[in-house]
């Protein structure tokens, strides 16, 4: 057992290549096969690849026909999202047999903070060891895992030996961190980079080395946040998922998106979550966030009121479609992340009876109700929406079921 600082207590797992690597073991005959898992319509969009796949330039969120450009022999999968979640849940499981304290970030990747558990089970790295070893026993599936005394440098360490790696922060962190390149800032898309080396910012190592009001002058006030993680500091706690006033899905790419397309069709997939989500909990949503963030590191969300709290997911997509609209107008394309939030969550008992309810039409909930209750018990696939909204179609072929809530791995 290493000597591992006192506050080194922050795990970063991150499931390798998640929805490719489930397809690999399920069909064996796909191991070792470059595996690309959705874009298969004209329209639609890659949501995994597997290595084999990335080593021919494939990434999430690239379109299927550029992916087989890259790689005509490329095996293209259906998203089966019934299946990837059930393995989240396991995976999700075995964190909490170490610590209460797991903040999923998608389907496929999670903090956990093991404070206050060394007399349990041991120190970071022994329980890191565990649960990637447990993941491995009992899911078949390779996983990623790094440690550090915070979000930013555990999740940094994870991403340095995919797939199967195991890094723990050294002890001289401030070196360690000198040495990397800008790339490897948490959030800063090709733009970003692109213009910290403008202005002769190559490393972190160069970050370093200036004073915060330069940086700030120099590219605006999101700078501060970029000379922090440079230091290897991040206030960010882990949050268990029990926010009772908001659900959201967010989706960062690994390549900034610059089609609108592209971005509605992730959007789509995770409204849709979020609306079934709500329905699961037995919540109804306020209002409707949506934030993107640009490839340079600017974010910006826009906010919307409903006329009356919903699960419906219908009623969700339609102005979570506008708010989205609204950014892509402005200068943030192409986009680094994507995501949807229903905000101002209320129990039905909380929210006023509206004298107009029973002239409302029930048919967008019970329909609602009816897919949820086949794909519980045929699976995600088993059916689909029909031509629900306007432009349904072009939305929806963009990407084919794919999940929206998990950050593409």
């Amino acid at each position: 057992m290493s000597d591992l600082p006192e506050r080194w207590t922050i795990l970063h797992v991150d499931m390798d290549a998640f929805y490719a690597s489930i397809e690999q073991r399920d069909y064996p005959e796909l191991v070792g096969k470059p595996v690309v898992v959705g874009g298969r319509s004209g329209r639609g969009v890659v949501a995994a690849a597997s290595y084999e796949a990335r080593a021919y330039g494939i990434h999430s969120a690239m379109s299927g026909v550029m992916a087989r450009r890259l790689c005509p022999h490329a095996v293209f999968q259906p998203v089966r999202m019934d299946v990837y979640r059930a393995e989240a849940r396991r995976i999700r499981a075995i964190f909490h047999d170490f610590t209460p304290l797991v903040e999923p970030l998608s389907l496929d990747e999670a903090y956990l903070d093991l404070r206050g558990t060394e007399h349990l089970f041991g120190n970071a790295e022994v329980v890191g060891r565990r649960i990637q070893e447990r993941i491995r026993e009992e899911t078949r599936l390779p996983a990623s895992v790094g440690i550090g005394p915070n979000k930013w440098i555990a999740k940094l360490c994870s991403d340095l030996r995919k797939p199967r790696g195991f890094v723990v922060a050294p002890a001289d962190l401030l070196g360690f961190l000198a040495l990397l390149p800008v790339g490897r800032l948490w959030g800063v898309g090709d733009r970003g980079v692109a213009r910290l080396r403008s202005f002769g910012f190559h490393t972190l190592g160069d970050l370093q080395r200036v004073p915060e009001a330069v940086l700030v002058e120099a590219l605006g006030p999101h700078a501060r946040e970029l000379r922090a993680m440079s230091l290897g500091q991040d206030a960010r706690e882990v949050t268990p998922f029990r926010q009772a006033k908001s659900m959201g899905s967010e989706t960062t790419f690994h390549q900034d998106v610059d089609e609108d397309w592209v971005l509605a069709a992730w959007a789509l997939e995770q409204a849709e979550e979020v609306a079934e989500g709500l329905r699961s909990k037995g919540l109804l949503a306020g209002g409707v966030e949506v934030k993107l963030r640009s490839g340079d590191f600017r974010t910006r969300s826009r906010q919307a009121r409903l006329a009356r709290p919903t699960q419906v997911t219908a009623e969700l997509w339609e102005t979570a479609r506008e708010l989205l609209g609204n950014l892509c107008d402005s200068d943030l394309l192409p986009a680094r992340l994507v995501g949807v939030t229903a905000i101002d969550l209320k129990k039905p008992g909380e929210v006023q009876p509206d004298l107009f309810d029973s002239l409302r039409n029930p048919a967008p909930a019970r329909l609602d109700q009816a897919l949820d209750a086949i794909r519980a018990r045929f699976g995600g696939e088993a059916v689909s929406r029909g031509n629900i909204w306007h432009r349904r179609r072009e939305d929806r072929s963009a990407r084919e079921g794919g999940d929206s809530g998990p950050t593409p791995s």
